[in-house]
C-alpha cells in the first residue's frame, strides 16, 4: 500500500511512501486491541482506594449492651458495620490493576490499530514541517488543508521536529502530539484521524 506525502498546504509533494503490509495491512484482531486498550486504561488507575474494616476502627471493644431483655437485636461491638462509624464490609482495598501483555500481543494490537486506520483512509502523511515561530493558526491551517478533523493524533519524530511545531500544536483542542517511539494502540484507536510526519513514518518502518 502506498500513500501520498502532503505538504503543509494539503497538496501532494509528488512523493509516495510505502506502508509495509505487516504494519498497515494485517487483518485487525479486535480481541487483542481490546486487551491493549484495557491494559492501557488499567495502568492509569492508582488503586489506592481504601476503606477501614471493623478491626481497623478506633473504639471500645466492650459489649455495648446486655444480651437479652432490651427488645432489640443483639450487639457486641460499637465497631460493627451496622452502626454509624463502624467498619465497612467488602469495601475497596488497595490493589494493582496492571494487566500485562506480552511483546507479540502488543505488536499485533498496534499493527491491527494502524491497519484499521489505513483501511478506513483515516491515515495521512505530511512532509516534515517547520515554523519560524510558534503559531497555533499555522498548525490549524495545516490540519484543515489535509481535511483532518475531530480527534487527531499527530505522530512526529522528536529527533527532527522543531520545538515551534510542538508549541504551535499544543493549544489546539482534540489534538494530541506524540513521539513515534511512544505511540500506543489506545492513542491510535482513540483518534478519528492519524497524521504521520514523513520522518516519523520512516523511523517506524525502519524499527519494526
Amino acid at each position: 500500500m502506498k500513500v501520498a506525502v502532503l505538504d503543509k498546504k494539503g497538496k501532494s509533494t509528488g512523493r509516495e511512501v510505502s506502508l509495509p503490509e505487516d504494519l498497515f495491512g494485517v487483518e485487525p484482531n479486535e480481541h487483542v486491541m481490546y486487551l491493549a486498550v484495557k491494559s492501557h486504561l488499567a495502568a492509569k488507575r492508582q488503586g489506592t482506594s481504601k476503606s477501614k474494616t471493623r478491626n481497623e476502627i478506633t473504639g471500645s471493644t466492650r459489649k455495648i449492651k446486655k444480651q437479652k431483655g432490651t427488645g432489640t437485636a443483639r450487639a457486641g461491638s460499637i465497631k460493627s458495620p451496622i452502626f454509624k462509624g463502624g467498619g465497612t464490609v467488602f469495601g475497596p482495598q488497595p490493589r494493582n490493576y496492571v494487566l500485562k501483555l506480552n511483546k507479540k500481543e502488543k505488536q499485533l494490537a498496534r499493527a491491527s490499530a494502524l491497519s484499521a486506520k489505513a483501511k478506513d483512509e483515516s491515515l495521512k502523511v505530511v512532509e516534515d514541517i517547520s515554523f519560524d515561530q510558534p503559531k497555533t493558526k499555522d498548525f490549524k491551517s495545516l490540519l484543515d488543508s489535509i481535511q483532518a478533523n475531530g480527534k487527531i493524533l499527530y505522530v512526529h519524530n522528536e529527533e527532527s521536529i522543531s520545538s515551534n511545531v510542538i508549541k504551535s500544536a499544543r493549544n489546539i483542542s482534540k489534538l494530541e502530539t506524540v513521539n513515534v517511539t511512544d505511540v500506543n494502540t489506545y492513542q491510535i484507536l482513540h483518534a478519528d484521524h492519524l497524521v504521520f510526519s514523513e520522518g516519523a513514518l520512516t523511523k517506524m518502518v525502519d524499527k519494526k
